[in-house]
Formats: structure tokens, C-alpha cells, sequence
């Protein structure tokens, strides 16, 4: 697994939006943020288009996305944003040239399924991260910023840990290593039956989703253990699962109801509340790395970095 080299201050960073289109309120502020962030922002069309629910048609933001890895003069590309759409455009984006020129990628939830690829298929790390137009904007905290920073311009410390007055905590015990992949519950599970299916296969399995009900969880983790997907990694991490409390607590299961007898049968090392995902402060997580997780000792650690 290849990291692509950090960013350097002023480097010129790609923004485009493989998903939803960005408030019209919010482009200037998002733009100036990366600004602050000591980077040139290059806003890519997608940025500015608006279709539906969707940053512009499928093969505006496609191009969007080839034409920023293709760039020699681009050293980063930051998605600006989440919403739906990305898995749309996996078979326009030319993942030959993707591969070829590894590059600091960034964003989360609906990015998931661009991290999936690059990882898989492409052989490079990429950082799940807060976005311009959804975090960056309104100021981040320290926590938050230097999380990012540290992804962003290297130096990122092995250990991976939460806020202080905000632990892990156990939910299977024991430890394992593999490499980390993963991310939004909702768009790893809607790989599965088709060619961009997610690999489990001695991975450790990171999770995260935000406004979905315990019974929504349950059928979605329920789908991930009857397609092997659980049975197959070699540990699962989770992170922050935001507003998933259900609407009628006294007609259902909680989320810890539906973990518990959904996961621990499968004999793995769970470790839960990982402070990352639809939820500040937030982890800068890296993905395709090779980790350690200790589950018992509630711990998280980075083994490798670059491997060529």
C-alpha cells in the first residue's frame, strides 16, 4: 500500500463534490477555510453545479475527479462535501489514471465508496476527514484541527486516540492487526452483490453512520454477517453512530441491544466509541494502513505507514 507524499504549505488541493451540491452560503467560506488551512484550493466545477440532489450530472463530476488526479500541479484532493451520488460515478472514473498518481484524498460518509476503491484497487491510503463545506467553514476545534493537519501534512503519531474525557471502550476483548478500511455503515453495506464489494479478508472493519434506527442498523449489520463480511476480518472498530437512537424506545432493541447480538458471536475484537464519523470533535482517520487494535487494552496504533 502506497501513502501519497503530504501535503506542503501552499500546496494547490483539487475541491470538488463526487455527491451533493454545495449550499450556495457556504462555497465562500468552505473555500477560505482551506485557505486557512495554509493550502491553494482549486475549485473544480462540481463545486458549482447543482442537479437535483446530485453536484451536476454523473459525468461532470466524474470529470471533475479524473481531471484532478491527472493534474501534475494538484498535490491533494479534498472533497468538499458529502450528501449521495459518488457511487454513481465508479464506472466513469478512470481508476488506471488514479492509481497512477497517488494523491492525499479526504471526506467521509458518502466519500466512502471512493476511499473503498482507492484502497482496494488503486493500492493507496487515504484519510477519512471533515469536510470544507460541513466542518471546515464554521471553525474547528483544536481536537478536530489538529487531527486533520496531522493527515494533512504528515507527522501523524502512531497512537490514534480519542479526546481525553472521551474514551473507547470494550465490547469484545482482544486484539488483532490487519489493514483498516471501511467507513459509512450505509455505503459499505450497498457494495455488497456487485463488482465494488467491499474486502473484508483479514481487515479490520471500521464503521460509522449517522440518523439511522437500531432496526436500520440491525438490517444493515445483519446483511454485512450473512454475506461472510464479518466472519471474514479480523476485528471491527466502531466509531460514531449519531442520532441512531430509535423514535419509540419502549417498542425497540437499543443500538447496544442490536451490536451485541449481532457481533459477538462472531468471535472478533470490537472496540467501540472511536470519536470519528457524523460527530465533532472528530478523528482524521487514515485508511489502507496496517493497525494494531487492542480491544481489551482500548487502544488503536498505526504499524505501517508505506509499504513498497
Amino acid at each position: 500500500m502506497i501513502t501519497p507524499e503530504p501535503l506542503t504549505k501552499g500546496a494547490r488541493v483539487a475541491l470538488l463534490s463526487p455527491s451533493g451540491p454545495v449550499p450556495r452560503d457556504r462555497l465562500e467560506p468552505a473555500v477560505a477555510s482551506v485557505r486557512g488551512m495554509g493550502l491553494t484550493p482549486v475549485v473544480y466545477p462540481s463545486c458549482l453545479l447543482r442537479h437535483g440532489y446530485l453536484a451536476g450530472y454523473d459525468s461532470a463530476r466524474a470529470e471533475d475527479l479524473n481531471n484532478a488526479f491527472a493534474d501534475e500541479t494538484i498535490q491533494g484532493v479534498i472533497c468538499i462535501r458529502g450528501g449521495y451520488g459518488a457511487q454513481r460515478l465508479l464506472e466513469r472514473i478512470n481508476w488506471d489514471v488514479v492509481a497512477k498518481h497517488p494523491k492525499v484524498f479526504c471526506g467521509y460518509s458518502d466519500i466512502t465508496i471512493l476511499h473503498q476503491m482507492m484502497n482496494q484497487r488503486c493500492g493507496f491510503v487515504t484519510y477519512h476527514t471533515p469536510m470544507p463545506s460541513t466542518e471546515w467553514y464554521a471553525g474547528l476545534d483544536a481536537f478536530t484541527k489538529n487531527s486533520l493537519r496531522s493527515v494533512l501534512f504528515g507527522g501523524q503519531e502512531p497512537d490514534i486516540v480519542n479526546p481525553d474525557d472521551s474514551p473507547m471502550h470494550t465490547i469484545a476483548k482482544g486484539s488483532c492487526r490487519g489493514v483498516l478500511v471501511g467507513g459509512n455503515l450505509s455505503l459499505v453495506v450497498s457494495t455488497l452483490g456487485t463488482p465494488y464489494e467491499i474486502d473484508t479478508k483479514d481487515k479490520v472493519l471500521f464503521l460509522e453512520d449517522i440518523g439511522e434506527s437500531p432496526y436500520r442498523i440491525d438490517r444493515m449489520l445483519l446483511m454485512l454477517k450473512q454475506a461472510g463480511k464479518l466472519r471474514a476480518c479480523a476485528g471491527i472498530l466502531l466509531g460514531a453512530f449519531t442520532d441512531c437512537a430509535a423514535s419509540d424506545p419502549e417498542n425497540s432493541l437499543t443500538l447496544h441491544d442490536v451490536i451485541t447480538e449481532l457481533l459477538l458471536d462472531e468471535g472478533k475484537p470490537i472496540l467501540g466509541a472511536l470519536q470519528c464519523g457524523h460527530v465533532l470533535p472528530t478523528l482524521s482517520l487514515p485508511l489502507g494502513v496496517n493497525v494494531l487494535m487492542d480491544a481489551t487494552n482500548r487502544t488503536l496504533r498505526v504499524l505501517e505507514y508505506r509499504k513498497d
